[in-house]
């Protein structure tokens, strides 16, 4: 909806993991896949018209293969960690990433330190790719924290996009992994007179993802007023789902602005680019 180069997309990077030395960029590089447009919606991963020569070799050879990179998607990862070998930032590998897929949006880390998460459960503490893939979500979810936070700063490319920013968007991700780690490394440079945030959760289920099933594991009511209260301190605005009207006054009391819409984007996406922009 936006002209070339109006779009900076700061993405999660504690979901990030390495595999076989390689770094994996999983939120990173779904970004610049669909700006891209060669996204892998069916799978919900990686690329389009994907094959997994080198993963099924690596099998054969007594790896084990429950993270499922395509031949396309190691590519990726192989420049990345080339870039990275040869001196660049996170930051400055992710731009130049942007630059080889045809982008001119900038898709921007949250951090150039590591930062990971890691899911305690009852059965020990795992990666998130450990819990969400290898696991399955299987064991209970105890707690989530985030390794290296503590000395994870903002980049001055992340600080001069939001000083630059006439609107801010906290997308729909799940408030727990995917925003959290972000706002933990940057809160205090959004301007919440500027911020918008969208509620992840509609008519009760999330879209994508086990959004609901984690907060309730960790005893947080899975509903929009809930995320709104996460986010009040850094929006003025939240996009509510018009099947969820009846959380608007509640909504508001916390001193939000309430835009209605259909989020879900059945409409391509018009109603909610209009209510983001009635800002």
């Amino acid at each position: 909806m936006l002209p070339p180069g109006d779009l900076t997309v700061i993405a999660n990077t504690a979901d990030d993991d390495e595999f076989w030395g390689l770094l994996v960029c999983p939120d990173i590089d779904a970004v610049i896949y669909r700006l891209a447009g060669i996204f892998n919606d069916e799978s919900g991963f990686g690329q389009r018209d994907e094959s997994f020569d080198v993963l099924d070799s690596l099998q054969r050879l007594g790896e084990p293969a429950w993270f499922r990179l395509g031949d396309k998607d190691l590519a990726t990862h192989v420049l990345r960690a080339d870039l990275l070998r040869r001196g660049s930032t996170l930051t400055n590998a992710t731009l130049e990433l942007c630059r080889r897929f045809g982008i001119h949006s900038r898709v921007l880390p949250m951090s150039d330190q590591p930062v990971r998460t890691r899911c305690i459960t009852e059965r020990g503490t795992y990666s998130l790719q450990e819990y969400f893939v290898r696991e399955r979500l299987s064991p209970a979810l105890k707690a989530i924290e985030f390794e290296g936070l503590e000395s994870a700063s903002m980049t001055t490319e992340v600080r001069s996009a939001l000083a630059a920013a006439e609107l801010v968007v906290i997308g729909p991700s799940n408030p727990l992994i995917s925003i959290d780690p972000i706002l933990r490394v940057l809160s205090s440079n959004l301007v919440r007179d500027r911020t918008t945030a969208v509620s992840p959760i509609v008519g009760g289920v999330a879209l994508k993802g086990p959004t609901v099933e984690m907060m309730r594991a960790l005893g947080i009511d899975a509903t929009p007023l809930e995320v709104a209260r996460r986010y009040r301190e850094v929006s003025s605005r939240f996009v509510l789902d018009q099947r969820d009207r009846e959380y608007e006054p509640a909504i508001a009391q916390l001193g939000y602005r309430v835009l209605i819409c259909d989020t879900v984007m059945s409409d391509g996406g018009r109603s909610l680019a209009l209510a983001l922009a009635a800002r």
